[in-house]
């Protein structure tokens, strides 16, 4: 195994540099035909940010976004026995592993290029975007290869604990901050400054200082993250939580993390998460497979609904005709395409519309679980309600703020007053509405917190009456490419089981 770089499927450096290595191929280089030494960091960097926002919302983790309950399956198809029965095996992981390694390694291109062209600015970004995805892998996977992984001269990678890549991260958004920090800032990132988008009014014209601020404002959003992922194995990591607070603290309202390079209706050139759930340059649906979950449905208030979903094109009930109707995750009989409801305006409006990487509101809530925590300075309840107001307006319901307000006072699972008088209470009850704002947008950061508090009814559990357990896995097993080629260091991690071998920060 060649330390996974060589599972490049995507993108322009993934096109390039495995087919130009000299230490593996003894061939004559093309001066016509981009290689590693001729691809800038700029080339690969925008490549990998586009990449970024596709791995966090894409196909790829679209089951989790049945398994925790958000979305389910028309009656067109045959239900996936393996993934409805919670009888995954090796191979169900084999596309989320390679995908992740695939969009992290040029990431690490990127950063070695930056560096050595004396890009620090560009340097800390690829760091930056890396750690958002690395977290995401430590948090599906557990233990990964790290340290290693882009070692050109270790070919079979050892397995970092989980616990170590998350220390690691710390550090490296730590370094990311310093290298954003740097007076000196190169052509290269002021190139790709208006890629990647923080904020509302992020154009190319903005102040170099105000840029880099949001680039470590987003930087300790994800230091936050892996601490509130441990919340329950520990209590509040001063020193962190310290360098969070003097560094500017975390993204606020209005100040998501996106990219658009120019997205398009045109073939390969949508927004990724339009591209595969909205409606394709030739009018047709994009998936004709991707519903509603009727038990979501029966839990979020109508103005998100609405916005997270729409009508089916039909229904058995004329006067059910705007309605959303959703389907029984896992069950062999549910109701055709027409009659089951797709992805709404709120997260699948078009073709040309920003890829999110970090949504403002996630950030909120995160925010507000460590003010209640007391972990971080604030009033909890004005936090809270901030962070749902906020997913209102990202969601772009009508009236936000007015339509959130009558939600905040008119529910009783969204009245502050309900939420309890304890640290732990106030906590579960944030992350239940963060819950019920991320379906569709970022599925592994709910299954986290489904994990990491065992906070949701079992409601979602799949209705296929081959399940093997009624629970939804708490991980998944290494895909089988590594036990092919990597098989001394997956199977010195031991022995891995769907239900029983917790991700390490599970209580």
């Amino acid at each position: 195994m060649k330390g996974h770089k060589y599972i490049l499927a995507l993108g322009v450096l993934s096109a390039t540099i495995a087919g130009c290595r000299k230490e593996y191929f003894d061939v004559n280089v093309d001066p016509n035909r981009p290689n590693d030494s001729t691809t800038s960091a700029v080339l690969v960097y925008n490549n990998a940010a586009v990449t970024t926002g596709a791995r966090v919302s894409g196909t790829e983790v679209a089951f989790i976004n049945r398994w925790i309950g958000y979305w389910s399956t028309s009656g067109d198809f045959a239900i996936d026995q393996s993934e409805t029965s919670y009888n995954i095996d090796f191979s169900f992981s084999d596309v989320p592993w390679q995908r992740q390694y695939d969009v992290l390694f040029d990431l690490f291109k990127v950063k070695q290029k930056a560096l050595a062209d004396g890009d620090l600015c560009l340097a800390g970004a690829a760091m930056i975007l890396s750690a958002r995805l690395w977290q995401d892998l430590v948090d599906v996977f557990g233990d990964v290869p790290y340290s290693q992984a882009f070692n050109d001269t270790i070919q079979t990678p050892k397995y970092d604990k989980a616990q170590d890549v998350y220390n690691a991260l710390q550090a490296s958004l730590d370094e990311a901050i310093t290298n954003m920090s740097q007076e000196n800032v190169q052509p290269g990132f002021l190139t790709v400054r208006t890629l990647v988008k923080i904020g509302p009014n992020w154009n190319s014209s903005l102040d170099v200082d105000v840029i880099k601020q949001q680039w470590i404002k987003f930087a300790n959003t994800l230091k936050l993250r892996l601490l509130i992922r441990q919340s329950e194995i520990g209590g509040a990591n001063t020193a962190e939580l310290t360098k969070i607070q003097n560094n500017g603290g975390v993204l606020g309202a209005g100040e998501s993390v996106s990219v658009n390079p120019g997205f398009s209706n045109a073939n390969d050139k949508q927004s990724p998460f339009y591209g595969n759930y909205g409606t394709l340059p030739n009018g047709n649906q994009a998936s004709t497979n991707t519903k509603a979950n009727d038990y979501f449905v029966s839990l979020v208030d109508t103005f998100r609904l609405k916005r997270f979903f729409k009508p089916g094109t039909a229904a058995e009930d004329p006067s059910l005709a705007e309605s959303i109707a959703g389907t029984e995750y896992g069950n062999p009989t549910n109701p055709t395409n027409a009659f089951s409801s797709d992805m709404g305006p709120g997260i699948a409006n078009s073709s040309e519309q920003d890829q999110w990487i970090f949504p403002s509101f996630e950030s909120m809530f995160l925010y507000a679980e460590a003010v209640a925590r007391g972990w971080l300075p604030g009033d909890p309840k004005a936090a809270y309600e901030s962070a749902v107001a906020e997913s209102f307006v990202w969601l772009r319901v009508p009236d936000a703020h007015e339509a959130a307000d009558d939600y905040l006072t008119g529910n009783e699972d969204a009245m502050w007053e309900n939420a309890g008088s304890t640290a732990t209470s106030q906590a579960k009850f944030i992350a239940y509405q963060k819950y019920l704002s991320l379906a569709g947008i970022d599925a592994i950061e709910a299954w986290s917190d489904v994990r990491r508090l065992d906070m949701i009814p079992e409601g979602y559990l799949s209705h296929n009456p081959a399940v093997i357990r009624p629970q939804v896995p708490v991980r998944l097993l290494y895909p089988q490419l590594e036990y092919n080629t990597n098989p001394v260091n997956v199977n010195a991690v031991g022995r891995i089981d769907q239900f029983t071998s917790k991700i390490f920060w599970q209580p």
